[in-house]
């Protein structure tokens, strides 16, 4: 796990390419936490679970092919055997430890303005999901956040949020609202293209629905 210090960034764009659902820019305040530097690998979610259904079966190749709920089950589980609070970030701390923390550069993607350097999207990753870790890392050393796999938040996707966010460590976890029933995806993944991939983009999926380039990243309250 990487300490991803508190701090104060801009949420979202105001580029004329970003999708309504990503603007307007807007200022937001995160407290410290900590999240894992790798993505969640096979490894460590069969070591726990005791199998996994990837789609691409590699022990240091991040679990992929389960849904939000599957994921949610993991760190339960994880929980119990760790004596740990693990859990899926919010869409803020997602976006904050992207764009590397108080220690951005301000790249376009996760680490670079050049997503060759740092991650495996549709133009090198073969279709695949790839080995963790085998690009650069971002500022705070954390690697894959742009591609490999998508990574499920803890947030319920609403396309109108960051019109109303609160400042101060917003999540929308609420997902008994009405049309709230899917949840947000960050960070790309080995079949997005660069232009759907930087820092800011985001996603979603239902809470039930699996697809093979999808999986999580694991995140803790700072102590």
């Amino acid at each position: 796990m990487v300490k991803v210090e508190g701090g104060e960034f801009t949420m979202g764009s105001n580029a004329q390419e970003a999708k309504s659902s990503e603007q307007p820019a807007h200022l937001v305040s995160v407290d410290s936490f900590y999240m894992s530097k790798f993505e969640v690998t096979q490894s460590l979610f069969e070591s726990v679970m005791g199998s996994s259904l990837s789609y691409f079966p590699s022990p240091n190749v991040p679990v992929n092919n389960l849904s939000w709920q599957q994921a949610n089950y993991f760190i339960e589980k994880l929980n119990e055997l760790t004596n740990e609070n693990y859990r899926l970030p919010t869409e803020a701390e997602w976006e904050f430890a992207a764009r590397g923390g108080n220690l951005s550069q301000g790249y376009i993607y996760s680490g670079s303005d050049n997503i060759n350097d740092v991650a495996w999207y549709s133009e090198n990753a073969n279709n695949q999901a790839q080995p963790v870790g085998s690009k650069l890392p971002n500022e705070l050393g954390l690697y894959d956040m742009t591609g490999n796999v998508g990574e499920f938040v803890i947030d319920a996707y609403d396309d109108t949020f960051y019109r109303y966010s609160p400042s101060d460590n917003p999540s929308n976890a609420n997902d008994s609202k009405v049309g709230l029933a899917h949840k947000s995806v960050r960070g790309g993944s080995f079949s997005y293209d660069a232009n759907e991939s930087e820092n800011y983009r985001r996603d979603f999926a239902s809470q039930s629905i699996i697809m093979s380039d999808m999986g999580l990243r694991l995140v803790r309250d700072a102590k």
